[in-house]
């Protein structure tokens, strides 16, 4: 649900795609066999930071790394609530345009530097025109005011329903004031007021990454172990092997390919459901292919797919299949609408002969084999036996970047469904990152100032309304949403996000 004073947990907002194989250098797992605190925890991870620098981070996969040495504002539960964090309290104004936090005055960073409102300040102000690929969350805000040492001002140019969301992740991570004045070396060497500081000496960059406990850390009990690793293995056989070694106490999978013998090793698969994986049908008013423009034909691509049966060949039935954006955790959900396009080649046909295309037609889309050869095989054999081609371009790796350029009309993708203003801004709305055509629809837009501006139920009512006409209007094509697995080993706890992919880390604790 949508909500303006305690909203759901965040979501991390990125494209899901594996990263390339790295080895394991790392220790073993020393904390194997402790039930009690302290130890070692060592985690594996699929992706890398690409920098240290807040102004430059990111979330999803790469989240840990950033919550191992920095704070956010506000704290994403993994009951799917927003709590204070670095921000002791926030609230809205009566326009829900003015967000006032309440900064915490007992918190120092690790290099002897204290937390104030002017810190705060400093490191959104960085984050709103910095690097990071989500800077883009803070387009909205007009201003950002310190008062006072303990009073931050947040002014926007409208209501943004997902601003407590973002405060919850990489927007709202918090570095020392004094290190913001080399970003260079806050780039390698983070500075902040975590849990953990990282040993630069034990760290191998972009494979194995090394923390120590932080001993004046303001909030110990959230300090589970002494001592943290990451290792970077975003290889399914390195995430196997590292697995059955003992080699990590709990592991994020790039694929589901293997839990068989991870629950063969008698290891707990920790899971959730955040991705869909399905085709963005992205140019719909039919600037780069004129068929897409046709409701029929996107209606027919729907029709042209056996959701269950890519299920269980790409996946071994390790999701659950749907025919919306939308996810379960949301007010727009609606389990109803899954049944919208049942496999109908014939039905897809018709449409297609009613729109004009009964001799067939031609879709370019990007490839890659990042997100699995066999995907894009499948793919093209449905979409075949209708009468569509699926003319596939590899453009290495700038998938995403052509795809956002834009330089295909439509492609394969896998997205996190984010909470509901959040998943409007990234893959809906005219000026979404992936609404890359612009495309604007009346009675869309009409619908995204309504839930906006609107009170909660309405809110609530209208992003119903919004889901049920973007199924109808086959703006996308999902297939399934796709499990996410964490894989824990017996000594070790873990409590998934709901809309995140990778745990906080505050959430994996030895069992005891």
């Amino acid at each position: 649900m949508l909500r303006w004073r305690k909203a759901t947990a965040a979501a991390a907002i990125v494209a899901a795609a594996a990263t390339a194989a790295l080895a394991l250098t790392g220790c073993a797992a020393d904390s194997a066999g402790s039930t009690a605190g302290g130890g070692t925890l060592t985690l594996g991870a699929i992706a890398a930071p690409t920098t240290y620098d807040v102004a430059g981070s990111e979330w999803g996969n790469r989240a840990p790394f950033y919550q191992a040495v920095y704070d956010t504002l506000l704290l994403a539960t993994s009951e799917g609530t927003i709590e204070p964090f670095l921000a002791s309290a926030y609230a809205y104004d009566e326009t829900n345009t003015v967000l006032t936090l309440t900064i915490r005055d007992d918190v120092t960073f690790t290099d002897g530097s204290k937390l104030t409102a002017d810190v705060v300040k400093q490191n959104l102000e960085r984050f709103k025109s910095g690097t990071s690929p989500d800077a883009g969350y803070f387009a909205g805000i007009a201003s950002i005011e310190a008062p006072d040492d303990t009073t931050v001002v947040i002014t926007l140019t409208a209501p943004d329903p997902a601003m407590l969301n973002y405060l919850t992740r990489d927007p709202g991570l918090i570095a020392s004031g004094e290190a913001l004045a080399d970003p260079e070396s806050l780039a390698t060497d983070p500075v902040g007021s975590g849990p953990y500081v990282l040993d630069t000496e034990a760290t191998v960059t972009g494979t194995s990454y090394t923390y120590t406990k932080n001993p004046d850390y303001w909030n110990p009990d959230l300090q589970h172990y002494d001592n943290l690793v990451i290792n970077v293995l975003g290889d399914p056989t390195a995430a196997l092997n590292a697995i059955k070694a003992g080699e990590v106490n709990a592991i994020k999978l790039a694929t589901n390919d293997n839990l068989a013998e991870v629950e063969g090793a008698g290891w707990t698969v920790n899971s959730n459901e955040l991705d869909f994986q399905g085709l963005l049908l992205l140019d719909r008013a039919g600037t780069m292919n004129p068929a897409l423009a046709d409701v029929r034909v996107r209606q027919a691509i729907n029709y042209a797919f056996d959701r269950p049966a890519l299920l269980s060949a790409l996946q071994n039935d390790h999701g659950t299949v749907t025919e919306q954006v939308f996810p379960e955790t949301s007010a727009a959900f609606d389990a109803s609408l899954d049944d919208t396009y049942s496999y109908d080649p014939e039905k897809a046909k018709e449409l297609l002969k009613e729109a004009g295309y009964g001799d067939g037609l031609t879709i370019a889309m990007p490839s890659t084999p990042l997100l699995g050869a066999n995907t894009f095989t499948l793919i093209a054999q449905q979409l075949a036996d209708v009468g569509i081609t699926a003319e596939y371009t590899d453009p290495g790796n700038n998938f995403i970047a052509d795809l956002l350029a834009p330089k295909f009309p439509a492609s394969f993708m896998a997205l996190e469904q984010n909470p509901d203003w959040q998943l409007i801004q990234f893959m809906i709305a005219p000026n979404a990152i992936f609404n890359p055509f612009h495309y604007a629809d009346p009675k869309v837009d009409e619908m995204i100032v309504t839930i906006q501006s609107g009170d909660e139920a309405t809110q609530d009512e209208t992003v119903k309304e919004l889901n049920k006409y973007l199924v109808e209007q086959a703006w996308f094509a999902p297939f399934y949403r796709v499990q996410g697995s964490f894989p824990s080993d017996a000594n070790t706890s873990v409590t998934m996000m709901p809309t995140n992919a990778y745990p906080a880390i505050y959430d994996i604790q030895p069992k005891g």
